[in-house]
């Protein structure tokens, strides 16, 4: 798999940081977001780097879907009847961490939340 030596994500796949995983697969891993910005905040990730959705190709398309499957599935698991699925992609999008990453955010109401990071 790809990795980026100072990619914190790529750290947390490699096991050189800790997370607090909620899901693990081949292809993806999910955790809680250390800064959450509501009672559920979960990041689902590729394993593989890709620096953001802008980066992927056609090729990619099968494991998007499989992102937002789990996206799906950590939320159901979180027992969330309303939630938001996000990525930001660049520096003017909002990307703080190079590397693809979904944010699922619920267990409030969401009109008021903030930009993601």
């Amino acid at each position: 798999m790809k990795r980026v030596s100072d990619c914190v994500f790529c750290k947390i796949v490699n096991k050189e940081l800790p997370a607090d995983v909620v899901y693990e697969d081949e292809q993806i891993l999910a955790f809680r977001d250390i800064k959450p910005l509501a009672p559920v905040h979960v990041l689902v990730i590729p394993k593989r780097h890709i620096e953001s959705l802008q980066a992927t190709q056609p090729s990619d398309d099968q494991l998007l879907g499989a992102l937002l499957g789990v996206a799906r599935q950590v939320a159901k698991e979180h027992n969330l009847t309303g939630y938001r699925v996000a990525t930001n992609i660049g520096k003017d999008g909002g990307q703080v961490v190079n590397h693809l990453h979904l944010h699922v955010i619920g267990g409030k109401p969401l009109s008021d939340l903030p930009a993601l990071g």
